[in-house]
């Protein structure tokens, strides 16, 4: 480990991230740093920019304005001056927090971070965490009751088939904060002082400022201790990984999961295969008694009973044997109606919809008797009929939805195709007979 021995050098520090940069990145790729404007990424700045020409890499940054502090206007001119010193491409990107009071306000800043980070058209995204960041990290998680994810703390790079189309790069990992600090000082750098690094409020600067020097006292290897500690945690957790993966290509089909599939497992395998099938579906992992009480409903409640278990933005339902995770919907207005004006592609925000009207010829909807009255879509009232077949009677349109196993959840907010008060067009069940083209007749068909 670099920090286990003797204290580093400025050259030894950049020796250090360059044998990083040599196995991780490749001439020519992209690499954007998360340049906060503390001594710690104004550090891995000055390293990167004396390192990009001999690796051969290409630098910018992205600095992300909180919009809490009153100098975050001065942090933001401070890291745009000092980009443009080192001839950096910088993005400015003012963020709201959302959801500060369910979070707390430091897990809302992360959240508004990684939003940023996703959406960088880049390769690595390089973050100065270091060792002292890991060890708080990692006790922190411990405090929460994490597991073997959450103890493993971060890695240096992230896992190359996330979600997301680039890495997270950590370069500094393995040094100490004072050994970033003495760069900084013998390289001569300047930086801003974040007021609110000082505010014990704060779970992590609780942790630093009060916690781990009466540690250090007692335990002055600490730091490379919790390390060993993630790092061994990091390689069970990979393990689970691997086992979830396994269970997960005989059970999940589709993004659904097979209740069936899920109770034949011991209650430790389904557990971990169902942390492993929400974070695959981007949805955050509960804690444990949460993901008890998930299980415990997916598994033991009635065939018709309507699951649901809200994570954050996200839903967990079941349905016919099968549980999906969604995206929460808001509920739809009221009243909703929209007229179509005769667009090929209609997005229905309000419903989380898109309709793509495709030109047919005697397939779909008849283009002539969509025409003779204005068409709309509308949202279910209760009482609505359709005939898609026409050698039976017209049908109920609940009845119709319940053989076509349409889930519950979405019944309230499908797109209904209206001509006039003719109900025409219903996602997953079909066209009315009396709307349906004739052989040759030009036509559309709605997806």
């Amino acid at each position: 480990m670099a920090s286990s021995k003797k204290s580093l050098s400025p050259s030894d520090l950049v020796s250090v991230v360059a044998q990083i940069l040599n196995r991780t990145v490749r001439s020519s790729r992209k690499l954007t740093l998360g340049l906060s404007g503390g001594v710690d990424s104004v550090v891995l700045l000055d390293v990167l920019v004396r390192l990009r020409a001999s690796i051969g890499f290409q630098l910018s940054a992205v600095h992300i304005n909180h919009q809490i502090s009153p100098n975050a206007a001065a942090w933001a001119a401070f890291c745009q001056d000092l980009c443009r010193a080192h001839d950096v491409p910088l993005e400015i990107a003012p963020v709201t927090l959302q959801d500060r009071q369910s979070l707390g306000l430091e897990a809302a800043a992360r959240e508004a971070r990684y939003r940023v980070f996703r959406r960088q058209q880049t390769d690595f995204m390089a973050l100065a965490h270091h060792l002292d960041d890991q060890a708080e990290t990692v006790l922190l998680q411990l405090l929460r009751g994490a597991g073997a994810n959450g103890l493993s703390g971060m890695p240096e790079l992230s896992d190359p088939h996330s979600a997301i189309s680039m890495q997270v790069l950590r370069p500094l990992l393995e040094v100490q904060r004072t050994e970033i600090e003495r760069y900084a000082h013998e390289r001569g750098l300047q930086w801003i002082e974040d007021e609110s690094n000082l505010q014990v409020a704060y779970d992590r600067n609780f942790l630093r400022h009060l916690v781990f020097p009466v540690v250090e006292e007692r335990f002055p290897a600490y730091r490379n201790t919790f390390y060993r500690v993630s790092r061994n945690l990091a390689e069970a957790a990979e393990l689970m990984d691997e086992l979830a993966q396994a269970d997960a290509r005989e059970s999940v089909g589709d993004g659904k999961l097979d209740i069936a599939s899920l109770k034949a497992l011991s209650a430790a395998r389904a557990k971990n295969l169902l942390r492993y099938w929400l974070a695959e579906n981007g949805a955050p992992i509960p804690s444990a008694d949460r993901l008890e009480e998930m299980l415990r409903q997916l598994l033991e409640a009635k065939v018709d009973s309507n699951v649901r278990v809200r994570l954050g933005e996200f839903e967990v339902r079941r349905f016919q044997g099968k549980a999906c995770v969604l995206l929460s919907q808001a509920t739809p207005p009221s009243g909703f109606c929209m007229k179509w004006n005769g667009e090929h592609e209609w997005v229905l925000q309000a419903l989380g919809a898109t309709l793509i009207f495709e030109s047919s010829t005697g397939q779909g909807i008849s283009r002539a008797k969509l025409e003779q009255a204005p068409v709309t879509i509308r949202l279910r009232q209760g009482g609505e009929a359709l005939r898609p077949d026409c050698a039976r009677p017209r049908r109920s349109l609940k009845n119709l939805l319940q053989e076509a196993h349409v889930p519950p959840w979405t019944r309230t907010s499908l797109p209904l195709l209206f001509c006039g008060e003719h109900l025409v067009w219903v996602p997953g069940v079909g066209v009315d007979c009396d709307f349906q083209a004739e052989h040759g007749e030009p036509s559309l068909r709605v997806h």
